[in-house]
């Protein structure tokens, strides 16, 4: 019984490394594909109109959305800003009147 013994062995020396491995994954992987699968949800229903804040903390009006970008009025004299899609950091919806 001596390979059985080496067996139990080798499987008691990965058991700790297969036990991060799975936390790894429910602390880090698993909730960071939720916040990308969000974070496309917000892309997808953004709309002419809406509120927009970019990761550089640019506020404006969307006026056209295109596949990879989005036309953006800032400013008091609405200058339009074409940004590309991963740049906006979060969407606030239009008010339905």
């Amino acid at each position: 019984m001596p390979q059985g013994q080496d067996m139990g062995a080798m499987l008691s020396s990965f058991l700790p490394l297969i036990i991060m491995i799975v936390v790894f994954y429910f602390l880090i992987i698993l909730p960071q594909k939720k916040k990308d699968k969000k974070f496309k949800e917000m892309l997808a229903n953004m709309q002419k109109g809406d509120a927009i804040v970019t990761i550089g903390g640019i506020e404006g009006r969307v006026s056209q959305i295109k596949d990879t970008t989005v036309t953006v009025e800032v400013g008091s004299d609405n200058t339009k800003l074409v940004l590309q899609k991963w740049a906006i950091k979060s969407v606030e919806q239009k008010e339905k009147a």
